[in-house]
């Protein structure tokens, strides 16, 4: 990271980036050229690391490109306002704390797996746990996890 003065590090202070964030955009090639979704995701990181799970339907651009090649990038961020420059336009920026990193996308072998992956989804998007879902709902879902190979975390921080 270029600017070690908005680096943010220490397990503690990037999880409360990840539980702060309710989208994460996934990037990757699909038929040829770039590609990128926002999509509601959940995440676990224990001692292998960082995993965020996503689910989406059976079929699309996106399932057709990580099946064709499981590389893909990640972005979540939190936005914390306009930090204002008065007259100078120059001095105007936007305050924001971010995350981003790459990892290759692994599928849901079954629906244990599946629910798995939606409990922990559906944690993050509401708080919530007690989540039941039927083997006809999940026969319709695709349930898709990235293990973080390498990621870094970022705040810009109004000026006082």
């Amino acid at each position: 990271m270029r600017r070690k003065d908005r680096e943010v590090t220490g397990r503690e202070n990037i999880e409360a980036i990840l539980k702060a964030c309710k989208v994460c955009r996934i990037a990757m090639i699909a038929e040829g050229k770039p590609y990128v979704i926002p999509m509601n995701f959940g995440y676990e990181w224990d001692n292998n690391g960082l995993t965020l799970y996503f689910h989406s339907g059976l079929k699309g651009k996106k399932i057709d490109a990580m099946r064709a090649d499981p590389h893909v990038c990640f972005e979540m961020d939190i936005e914390d306002g306009v930090i204002e420059g008065g007259d100078v336009a120059c001095q105007y920026s936007y305050a924001f704390s971010s995350i981003i990193g790459e990892g290759c996308v692994q599928f849901a072998e079954n629906n244990e797996q599946k629910r798995h992956g939606f409990d922990i989804i559906m944690q993050q998007l509401t708080g919530r746990e007690g989540w039941t879902y039927s083997d006809a709902h999940l026969s319709v879902a695709e349930v898709f996890m990235v293990r973080a190979d390498s990621l870094e975390a970022s705040r810009k921080t109004p000026r006082n």
